[in-house]
């Protein structure tokens, strides 16, 4: 059964369906209950589930994350709303130091199912501090999954396997997707963490994506047939595992690609798939690698600087170009 909804009303009816279908599921953070979450995914579950289950805590990020992790190792299955991602630093130690590493240092005697969601992304004019792209930054965590859903139905699922899982999962939801509108198929089996998706076929570039950069990728990918190239879009999904398998088979096929990834290309996830590529499929590139990601500054306030430093479609099809000439 298929159903037009927005990415957040998605996100809701899926922590409504874990909470009826699991006591042990609690959603808390800043803001998710009185006020409905700070965007809004939490309207209207405290007066469907009450103040045990819908906490407001104080704001104090390395305080009510500990909490969770302790909540997940007493056999709960906490959701923890972070409210920006760049709040997430204050509690990186829970983060990497006690939620990634507990399974290892227990000798596998101790799981901590926690479910961490977090608003990434710029584009809102919330400045430097508050528009940050992080989530490559928790890909080079051995411990954590690292989720990136996209589309509506992507939005909903991953709440479910998270859940599920039995190690902590971190879901980044950029800011700019709460609003779109899609197809919501409860019906549907979900892909698995660690599956990316092709989609859009192509035979003459790949172009790796993830987030609301998909969206801007399929734009490019528009731009790019009317000027007689075929581009490959894919939806990684998953930036921790990385799904290498659909990559490689991709770049088998059309032997250029280039990725696109709001975070600063230094040390980025753009940068572990290139080398993942490189060792992987280095025979197979008829061109050099491309990508597209944010410049390297502070986020500015200003729309249009704000509009210059991110990724867009047209300079994906610019990128696009060079790696076709350079074939």
């Amino acid at each position: 059964m298929s159903s037009e909804t927005t990415y957040r009303e998605a996100m809701r009816e899926a922590i409504r369906t874990a909470m009826q279908e699991d006591e042990r599921v609690f959603l808390a953070g800043e803001d998710v209950g009185r006020y409905g979450g700070s965007y809004a995914v939490s309207m209207g579950l405290l007066e469907e589930f009450g103040p045990e289950r819908i906490v407001d805590t104080p704001l104090c990020e390395s305080g009510f994350t500990g909490a969770g992790i302790g909540a997940a190792m007493n056999g709960m299955r906490p959701i923890i709303e972070i409210m920006t991602v760049n709040f997430s630093l204050l509690a990186l130690d829970q983060i990497m130091n006690n939620a990634a590493t507990l399974q290892h240092m227990s000798a596998g005697q101790i799981n901590v199912p926690i479910v961490i969601r977090m608003a990434t992304g710029a584009g809102k004019q919330l400045a430097a501090q508050h528009s940050h792209s992080l989530e490559g930054w928790y890909a080079h965590i051995p411990g954590l999954k690292v989720l990136t859903p996209a589309t509506v139905q992507d939005a909903h699922d991953m709440i479910g396997l998270a859940l599920a899982d039995p190690d902590p999962v971190l879901i980044f939801e950029n800011a700019l997707l709460y609003n779109a509108k899609g197809t919501l198929d409860i019906t549907l089996k979900p892909l698995p963490i660690g599956k990316a998706k092709v989609e859009k076929e192509g035979k003459d570039i790949t172009i790796l994506a993830y987030g609301i950069n998909l969206f801007k990728a399929l734009e490019a990918a528009e731009t790019l047939e009317k000027e007689g190239i075929d581009a490959e879009v894919i939806d990684l999904r998953s930036l921790r595992p990385l799904d290498d398998e659909t990559i490689m088979a991709s770049v088998k096929k059309t032997h250029r690609v280039m990725i696109v990834d709001e975070g600063w290309k230094s040390g980025s996830i753009s940068a572990e798939i290139m080398a993942r590529i490189n060792e992987q499929a280095f025979y197979e590139l008829d061109a050099p690698m491309g990508r597209v990601c944010t410049m390297e500054v502070p986020i500015p306030y200003a729309r249009h600087l704000e509009e210059a430093a991110l990724p867009n479609p047209a300079k994906i099809v610019a990128m696009a170009h060079k790696v076709m000439e350079d074939a």
